[in-house]
């Protein structure tokens, strides 16, 4: 094992853990946004009770993402200086955009968030919470639309063995970060509205043990350790709520997977070849559900929207690729691909049926089966692996190239690191990594396990009055 392959994994070791904390981070920020939002609008004691639990769970989780998201810069300058050298000038723009302009919005309007409670008026405190959702937002646009350009470089030029960006606003609007934005935020939402399912079947299955032993004529029957009184059916509320927007989120991420799809047709024909087991060019090629099993059509109509269109295939583009760029080995990991796209469409399918189910057995205002409550909890794990099955095929699959068409990753890597170096980091980022995990896995079921704290509503402070100092009875 050499440098390279020391380098990438120590990418992706550190990469998909970061990447677990951002589409939680996304989708929990505005789902408790709406919460507050719900809670401002009626005045019901239970929202303020959901907004500041879940919103406890969405700052912890937000300050896992900023710690473990700073060591992807440096790997740029420690492990891929080349590749940093080639797509630095058109990298600098998007990315000054998420940092001065997102990243400023999220963090400054959180800060004044999670230190305004009784401070600031309420629809002031309310639109703070909203500003930092946008910033979050708009840095996973300005992210993923780098992220794009490696797949789909527009509005560029190469000079001097380096790409010069000629048109910002191509890069931005590129057509593959046009899909792959409402895609990737989409599922954030599944992982999120996932998370809060599995949060609140536990809470339910957990007040309803907490009545049985206390009095069970009374509904609201003790406090737990300090915590607010048990109430199945304020979770109700946040189990609901989560199982429209998971919902929604998927049918969001159906409408762009098929856009994607066809695009990866146009501008990456590898991966889309991959993910599909497909040998050689094909007209009307079936769709593969595991090896030997194949439905016919199905694959060209998806990526064509045209049943008998031609699809090309693995060996066909890597001879193609030869003869374009030079001998070498243009095929990704194929199995890799070929198994992530499976776990990504199955656990995601199962995770939106799962949302659907739910909305079916809790309408009208029905109590939630114990059984469903349990199956709930399958919602944490199941979006989460997708997503992160997603992000193995979309990044894999464009393997060996780090910029498609243009630069090859084995290019990409700092000439001067050494194997031993690249290993020592590697041993060091996954051990702090696994440290910061179970830490964050602690720190998370600690809270959840303790429940939501008691709130007593601050006098109303009108919107248009002086801010002033109350009794911090609703302060973190």
């Amino acid at each position: 094992m050499d440098a390279l392959d020391l380098a990438r994994w120590q990418f992706g070791v550190t990469t998909v853990y970061h990447f677990l904390f951002v589409p939680l981070t996304i989708g929990l920020g505005v789902f408790v946004a709406g919460l507050q939002t719900a809670w401002h609008r009626t005045g019901k004691a239970h929202y303020l009770r959901l907004t500041k639990f879940f919103g406890k769970l969405f700052l912890i989780n937000f300050a896992m993402g900023v710690v473990t998201g700073l060591v992807q810069e440096f790997q740029f300058g420690m492990n891929w200086s080349a590749y940093s050298t080639f797509v630095g000038d058109v990298f600098g723009a998007p990315l000054a955009l998420e940092a001065l302009l997102a990243f400023f919005l999220e963090s400054t309007f959180l800060g004044l968030w999670i230190f305004g409670w009784d401070r600031l008026p309420k629809r002031i405190h309310l639109a703070c919470l909203w500003a930092a959702v946008i910033g979050s937002n708009l840095s996973a646009y300005f992210i993923l639309a780098a992220n794009a350009w490696m797949k789909h470089p527009v509005g560029y030029e190469v000079v001097d063995g380096k790409a010069r960006m000629t048109d910002l606003w191509a890069v931005l609007t590129n057509s593959t970060a046009l899909a792959q934005v409402p895609h990737v935020v989409a599922a954030a939402f599944i992982v999120a509205g996932g998370f809060v399912i599995a949060v609140s079947g536990y809470r339910i299955l957990r007040e309803r043990r907490m009545i049985a032993d206390g009095d069970a004529t009374v509904p609201m029957a003790r406090p737990a350790r300090g915590r607010g009184p048990a109430d199945p059916m304020m979770w109700r509320t946040s189990l609901r709520a989560a199982l429209v927007m998971t919902a929604i989120a998927g049918a969001v991420v159906a409408g762009t997977g098929d856009m994607s799809g066809q695009l990866l047709r146009e501008q990456q024909p590898m991966k889309l070849a991959a993910a599909e087991g497909l040998p050689h060019d094909r007209k009307g090629a079936p769709a593969s559900i595991v090896p030997g099993v194949e439905v016919p059509y199905v694959l060209s109509l998806l990526a064509a929207h045209d049943p008998n269109a031609e699809v090309q295939g693995v060996e066909d583009i890597q001879r193609r690729y030869a003869e374009r760029y030079g001998e070498a080995d243009y095929r990704p990991n194929v199995p890799v691909v070929f198994w992530s796209f499976r776990v990504m469409i199955g656990f995601g399918l199962a995770t939106v049926g799962l949302s659907v189910l739910g909305l079916w057995l809790t309408r009208r205002r029905r109590g939630t089966p114990d059984w469903f409550a349990r199956a709930c909890l399958l919602a944490l794990p199941l979006p989460t692996l997708a997503i992160v099955a997603g992000w193995l095929l979309s990044e894999i699959g464009r393997q060996p190239w780090t910029v498609q068409g243009e630069l090859l990753t084995a290019a990409s890597v700092s000439p001067g690191v050494s194997v031993t170096e690249v290993a020592i980091s590697l041993a060091l980022f996954t051990a702090l990594y696994g440290a910061l995990a179970v830490a964050e896995g602690w720190l998370l079921a600690r809270h959840v396990k303790a429940g939501p704290e008691p709130v007593v509503p601050a006098p109303r402070v009108p919107d248009d009055a002086e801010p002033v100092r109350l009794a911090p009875t609703l302060m973190y």
